[in-house]
């Protein structure tokens, strides 16, 4: 069905630069509003009927009367209808809406996948400094900079996951400090406990183990305990690498992987930082007052001017991710994708205003933001705000132990980024159809079951007859298959992947309707085998969009 709309689309594009030339460029259909009216609408009658000087019906009709008389209209098309101020909507035969489970069976886990476009495209995503557990704002962070990875992969781009933090800031003091008390024996509530401190109980297992002379790996380091309470050095490199490896355990249990670990240290130990600095000077973007150094950052549409070096001598936050990111375009990134949350916000025109200014070819607009709100976690209908293990906030270790992995990155997807969004913990975990993940993972399920009951094999059902779906519950599903590859393409386009929780919802729905109207399993083996046909492409459909999310798509539950 896929290769059929792209003929009649080309079709529709010909008919287009025959009433008004150069208009089949913006050949489109869309999907009517009511399912009833058709497969595919077009409004190109409304847009050209102005420039045409005609009434917008007079438009449609032309285009109708010219449609039907192709030859590729002819074999696919049902019938056209011209609606309302001229609407044109587009019924298919069912035979066009077949062609797509056999596409989908033929395509198997690449089905909605574009071939490779040679790009590289890198998204950093979670970030976190390592000063404690990872919490669920980072949990949501991570489960949309995984699913836009994703999908990105799915359009044939060559994506780069990386994660980027800093090891010897302010925060790591601190954390060095806090747990260098712990050693020394000191709590908080003690006199001698900083009011800044780092309270949660993993400070006390850091000490633990530190004095035990304990050897930590993550991915991207490794450190081993001297014991000696007194180097703070030692201390801060071996807390770091501990928390590292907590943050990797946290990653593991939500099935997460980056390609590379990025120090904020590494931009000044390399001079990157400096040399950044220079650019901007050398551009003559920059100027002195007051003792600092500031940045014309208002020549790119800043709404003010931003103090690059202070006058104690040290760079603001910004500065560092206008090196890092002219690392990034210097690393062959032509595009870049930043998961951030929306305390991020004022970063984004200083940190652009700063690429630019720096001449190095970097166009405007680039990175991308995604930015996220933070998330609400609700328990037995009370908020929960306090984790014994973090001391002030729900990690995500204890989301995916209250409910599961597929559960956490599924409710979390489901949301605009943008907007606040409410864990239902009690909700996760019910085996029912108000819970979103259960009721599109059963019916994936439910087609296995009855796969297995048939005990044929399924690679058999490619090639079987399916003119006998022709049912309106059938022909349902079908046309919602074939909307899964542009589903995918939009979603990668606007960082959208609710969209893809959206799809998987009603791609459920649809199937449960047409178990409940149809059974499978009849004895006439021509319509068993069509039928069995359809359900497997549904499942291998179900089964791409969940592995698009990161979610399982289990055969029993």
């Amino acid at each position: 069905m896929l290769k059929i709309k792209q003929e009649l689309l080309a079709g529709l594009a010909t008919a287009l630069d025959a009433l008004s030339p150069g208009a089949g460029a913006k050949a489109a259909f869309e999907s009517p509003k009511v399912a009833a009216h058709g497969d595919f609408a077009v409004t190109a009658a409304m847009q050209l009927a102005k420039p045409l000087k005609l009434n917008p019906r007079q438009v449609g009709e032309s285009l109708r009367t010219a449609l039907l008389a192709m030859p590729v209209y002819q074999q696919w098309v049902s019938d056209i209808d011209i609606a309302g101020p001229g609407f044109i909507n587009i019924r298919l035969k069912p035979a066009a809406k077949q062609q797509i489970v056999k596409e989908v069976l033929e395509g198997g886990e690449r089905f909605g996948m574009a071939p490779s476009n040679g790009q590289r495209l890198m998204v950093e995503f979670v970030s976190a400094n390592p000063t404690g557990p990872l919490h669920v704002g980072h949990g949501r962070q991570a489960a949309l900079g995984d699913a836009i990875c994703s999908l990105y992969q799915t359009q044939g781009w060559d994506v780069y996951r990386e994660f980027y933090y800093n090891d010897a800031g302010v925060q790591i003091g601190t954390l060095a400090n806090s747990t260098q008390l712990r050693a020394k024996g000191f709590k908080p509530g003690d006199a001698e406990w900083p009011e800044a401190a780092y309270n949660g109980d993993y400070i006390q297992d850091i000490a633990n183990d530190y004095l035990a002379k304990k050897t930590v790996h993550s991915d991207d380091r490794e450190f081993t305990a001297s014991g000696d309470v007194d180097a703070l050095d030692d201390i801060r490199l071996f807390a770091v690498a501990y928390l590292r490896h907590e943050q990797d355990l946290d990653l593991q249990a939500f099935a997460v992987k980056f390609d590379h670990y990025y120090l904020e240290s590494s931009l000044y130990t390399s001079g990157k930082v400096d040399a950044t600095v220079q650019k901007l000077r050398d551009a003559g973007k920059t100027y002195e007052l007051d003792g600092a150094l500031w940045l014309r950052s208002t020549d790119y549409g800043d709404d003010k001017d931003r103090v690059m070096r202070k006058g104690d001598g040290s760079y603001t936050y910004f500065v560092p991710d206008v090196a890092y990111h002219i690392s990034k375009w210097e690393r062959g990134f032509t595009k870049v994708i930043n998961i951030q949350g929306t305390d991020h916000h004022g970063t984004i025109a200083r940190v652009r205003a700063g690429l630019q200014a720096a001449g190095v070819g970097i166009p405007e607009g680039y990175p991308d933001y995604v930015l996220h709100t933070m998330v609400r976690v609700v328990k037995g209908g009370e908020e929960v705000k306090i984790s014994k293990r973090a001391g002030s906030y729900v990690t995500l270790r204890d989301l995916i132990e209250w409910t599961s992995k597929d559960a956490v990155r599924f409710f979390l997807l489901s949301r605009k980024p943008d907007t606040e969004y409410t864990f239902d913990v009690d909700l996760a975990v019910q085996k029912n159809n108000d819970n979103p993940v259960y009721y599109v993972q059963y019916a994936h399920a439910r087609i296995c079951s009855v796969l297995a009951s048939w005990g044929g094999d399924p690679a058999t059902l490619s090639g079987v007859d399916l003119s006998v779906l022709d049912s309106p519950a059938a022909q349902a599903l079908m046309l919602l298959l074939a909307k899964y590859p542009a589903m995918l393409s939009d979603a990668a386009r606007d960082f959208a992947p609710h969209d893809v929780t959206f799809y998987l919802r009603e791609l459920a729905a649809s199937y449960h309707s047409y178990y409940d109207a149809e059974r499978i399993l009849v004895d006439d083996e021509a319509v068993k085998l069509a039928r069995l046909a359809l359900v497997k492409a549904t499942a291998q459909v179900l089964h791409n969009g969940l592995a698009v999310l990161g979610v399982s798509a289990p055969q029993k539950m």
